[in-house]
């Protein structure tokens, strides 16, 4: 077995993510932001994206935040994520002393990535903890807390292909002061919902037929007060910031503003197949 993850394992280009290089282009980043905030001519989030271990440039955004926020909170909690190689919070683990909670159903994806974090690890913190479940609104307060964290986190990530809004809907357990999730943009500035299925497996009955619009998840973030300050530039995967925080730096920014990308209009036209389906709407 640790051969074939050895062989599969080679995949993800380790050297080159852990390289010293790599260590030391990040500090050399943190410096540049915390420049340029302490001359007042702070550039702005989406200026600042770049890819590591995220599946797009959601590191280099993430990074930009946490770097504003002092670092206060090195902690995570990440599922969908599959092995929690290429995540959202792998980068933080290795490169700046986070650590967390991945929690995914595939059994073998966590095997690697347990594997890959107990060979690779950051020694000056614990590794990750890995939860082996199926997520539901039902029992993803318990998940987290089992998984040892409570209260003020650092970073939450979802992305799990499915019940995503109402997931972060029902957490409670924790406060995360930064927020990345999958949004369906499919949907345009339609302010829908998938109805709850705890049932649900990917791709369902049809592959789009799943998650919330990027308008109905703004919503909701406004309501479990979030803010959006950005998107990776496909403008699909959220990024929120919890509004007591960096009010004075981040901006605010429109949900129309982050859907410009060419891709957008492509994957809007994917929505006529399904758009006389049942869906919700919530009022708050």
């Amino acid at each position: 077995m640790k051969h074939y993850l050895k062989k599969y394992l080679k995949f993800y280009k380790v050297r080159e993510k852990l390289s010293a290089e790599k260590t030391q282009a990040q500090q050399d980043f943190v410096k540049r932001i915390q420049l340029e905030e302490h001359k007042g001519a702070l550039s702005p989030i989406n200026t600042n994206g770049f890819k590591n271990f995220s599946q797009f440039e959601e590191d280099g955004l993430i990074l930009y935040l946490f770097t504003l926020l002092k670092f206060t909170k090195k902690t995570f909690v990440e599922f969908g994520a599959d092995d929690g190689i290429n995540s959202n919070s792998a980068n933080l683990h290795f490169h700046h002393d986070f650590t967390g909670i991945f929690i995914d159903g595939n059994s073998k994806a966590l095997e690697r990535g347990r594997y890959f974090y107990k060979k690779h690890g950051n020694s000056k913190v614990k590794n990750p903890v890995f939860v082996e479940a199926m997520i539901t609104a039902e029992n993803i307060n318990e998940l987290i807390s089992k998984g040892g964290l409570n209260g003020e986190i650092g970073l939450l990530s979802v992305d799990i292909d499915g019940n995503d809004y109402w997931v972060w809907k029902a957490i409670d357990v924790i406060q995360p002061q930064v927020v990345v999730i999958e949004t369906h943009n499919e949907f345009g500035m339609n302010d829908i919902i998938v109805p709850y299925d705890p049932e649900y497996f990917y791709p369902g009955k049809h592959p789009d037929y799943h998650g919330a619009s990027p308008v109905a998840m703004t919503k909701l973030a406004k309501t479990k007060g979030y803010r959006l300050v950005g998107s990776n530039d496909l403008g699909f995967n959220f990024v929120y910031m919890r509004e007591d925080l960096l009010t004075d730096s981040v901006p605010t920014v429109s949900v129309a503003s982050l859907l410009k990308h060419p891709s957008n209009l492509e994957a809007q036209k994917r929505f006529e197949a399904i758009k006389d389906w049942d869906y919700v709407t919530e009022e708050f």
